[in-house]
């Protein structure tokens, strides 16, 4: 618990839980100042600078930290001599310093900073989500034949206040045919209306002639009439001049540009916010994730050609976002389900398998009887049917105060909470949190058995949670994490792990601290298959050509499992076991 996609993997890495890793959700808190901020990894901008002018100098290189603690275990491979190629494995963005070969996955940024954020570009914002996550809508307009916008880059921290740069690109539509020129730097592409581009190149300007950043974007011609429409993908790193680390070693990204061209390097570039948006049908969705998948495919064909000794950790994704997104098509009972597209889309999940299969096939061909070949997720998947305001019910039954209690309510990130007279809160997808006075800045739950009192009360409430809907139980597990944590970490970890039933997850402004007046409501968006519920009801799968001997075996003991493989001890720290 739970099982997050960063949490996971982090254990598969290290060998270790939670408090080990310190790892616990998507989303983190800081105790002392009560801001969220992405579990992963953080940048740390420089200190030391000077200011000439306008510009402002930096003296020394500002860095990129990866959050998670412990070491991985292709670290250990590779001290012992052991060749090394791991792809896109998640919670591993800036990848960790080593000689073999690397590419990091979930958790890489665009170049702006974000998990991905695309651009959409139309004459009528009005008709389209003003307020989205994941993007940004702006709006154009057609003159004699023209449409001109701006692509937003990285901050520019040579200059005061570190605006963001930018770069102009601009349409030529042809008046009579439903085709477009698009010119961007040096770069004219011509679309069709529905046609993508291939990747362009985009060079933002810090410090002219002397300071620039690389990103690297798609185009999609969505519309020319009656409303110009146009979706540009968020901007990756450049993987032949990444403007922040993305491989081991640094030349790796490079190489493989050389070999397969400009390829997507956003830690999770399927964009499903496009389509939960409404920017994206589902077939110019599955265009887009296709393009993402053929990639994947490629590469791996390439690296395993070159496989010869050592250890392989290949990633693919598009099952997880696909599940996440297509869920509702084949799902009756679900709130989103639609009956034209649920016929039309129904398979898109198990054809995904079956060319995962088809993968798998060549991995089996390629390998002897003296290599081992694992296939393993880090979770499985459920229906998301319901969404839980867990934040509400904490106000409701008294373990929330507000600062202003006449409106019932907070906006996200505990905007109208009163700390001084809080004793709970939840953060994140399946964290809640004692508001604790040896931890949190204005805590006041004493530790011991005021705190153990406050956590058993809490659990047995939630336990009788029932949707007002149907009567059936919201919640199916409450865990202590002190009963199911153990390391360094410990102390920072959410107080209790929130397990939910099939069905039901955290709504998603309740994981940014937001309190609605209400404690229930369908999820009847495309986002509609789930895993951040309780660990049982979402088990992951794992398949071997090796007879597993351990029962029931857990992501933390493959990493033990991979150095027994070699004839290395598992670390002491670990708490896995090889499975073998």
């Amino acid at each position: 618990m739970p099982p997050q996609s960063p949490v996971a993997w982090a254990n598969f890495i290290t060998g270790m839980n939670p408090g080990g890793h310190g790892i616990f959700d998507f989303i983190h808190i800081d105790p002392k100042t009560m801001i969220p901020y992405l579990s992963t990894s953080i940048t740390k901008p420089s200190t030391n600078t000077i200011q000439l002018g306008k510009w402002v100098i930096p003296l020394s290189g500002g860095e990129v930290l990866l959050l998670r603690k412990g070491k991985a275990f292709w670290e250990i491979l590779e001290d012992k001599g052991i060749p090394t190629t791991v792809f896109r494995i998640p919670s591993n963005f800036p990848p960790v310093k080593t000689k073999g070969r690397s590419l990091s996955g979930m958790g890489t940024p665009d170049i702006v900073g974000s998990y991905g954020t695309f651009s959409f570009f139309t004459e009528n914002p009005d008709t389209e989500k003003k307020d989205i996550s994941g993007g940004k809508i702006y709006k154009v307009e057609e003159k004699d034949n023209k449409v001109e916008g701006k692509l937003i880059g990285p901050p520019n921290s040579f200059l005061k206040d570190s605006p963001s740069s930018s770069v102009d690109f601009t349409v030529y539509v042809d008046p009579e045919n439903p085709v477009a020129k698009v010119v961007v730097g040096n770069d004219e592409i011509i679309l069709k209306q529905g046609e993508w581009s291939n990747w362009v190149r985009l060079e933002f300007n810090l410090i002219p002639y002397l300071q620039n950043v690389r990103g690297i974007c798609k185009f999609y011609l969505k519309e020319i009439r009656p409303n110009f429409k146009l979706y540009v993908s968020p901007v990756n790193i450049d993987p032949s001049d990444p403007a922040m680390p993305i491989s081991t070693p640094e030349g790796y990204s490079e190489d493989l540009c050389e070999k397969f061209g400009f390829f997507y390097t956003q830690g999770m570039p399927e964009d499903t916010k496009a389509l939960s948006n409404g920017m994206f049908n589902d077939g110019e969705y599955l265009d887009q994730s296709g393009f993402v998948l053929k990639e994947r495919k490629n590469m791996f064909d390439y690296e395993l050609s070159r496989f010869n000794s050592g250890l392989l950790f290949y990633y693919f994704g598009t099952t997880d976002l696909d599940s996440h997104m297509f869920w509702r098509t084949m799902d009756n009972k679900h709130p989103a389900y639609d009956a034209e597209n649920g016929t039309k889309y129904s398979r898109v999940i198990e054809k995904d398998y079956i060319e995962m299969d088809r993968v798998l096939g060549k991995a089996i061909k390629k390998i002897d009887k003296n290599t081992t070949l694992v296939v393993m997720s880090d979770h499985g998947f459920a229906p998301y049917y319901r969404s839980f305001q867990i934040n509400s019910w904490l106000l409701k039954n008294g373990y929330i105060a507000l600062s202003d209690e006449s409106s019932g309510k907070s906006g996200e990130f505990f905007a109208n909470v009163d700390w001084s007279k809080t004793r709970a809160y939840s953060l994140g997808f399946n964290g809640l949190y004692i508001n604790r006075k040896d931890r949190e800045e204005n805590g006041i739950v004493e530790e011991g058995p005021e705190k153990d009192a406050l956590l058993d009360e809490i659990s047995k409430k939630l336990l009788e949670v029932r949707d007002p809907k149907n009567g059936e139980r919201v919640i199916s597990s409450v865990y202590k994490a002190s009963e199911i944590y153990r390391g360094p970490y410990l102390k920072n970890a959410p107080d209790l792990l929130i397990g939910y039933a099939r069905g039901y997850r955290t709504a998603w402004e309740a994981a940014l601290g937001a309190i609605p007046e209400n404690l229930f409501r369908d999820n009847t968006e495309k986002w509609s298959g789930d895993h951040c519920m309780d660990a049982k009801v979402v088990p992951g799968i794992i398949l071997s050509n090796k007879k597993i001997k351990l029962k029931d075996p857990a992501l933390f003991d493959l990493a033990p499992t991979i150095l027994a493989e070699f004839n290395i001890p598992r670390l002491k720290e670990m708490v896995g076991r090889p499975i073998f």
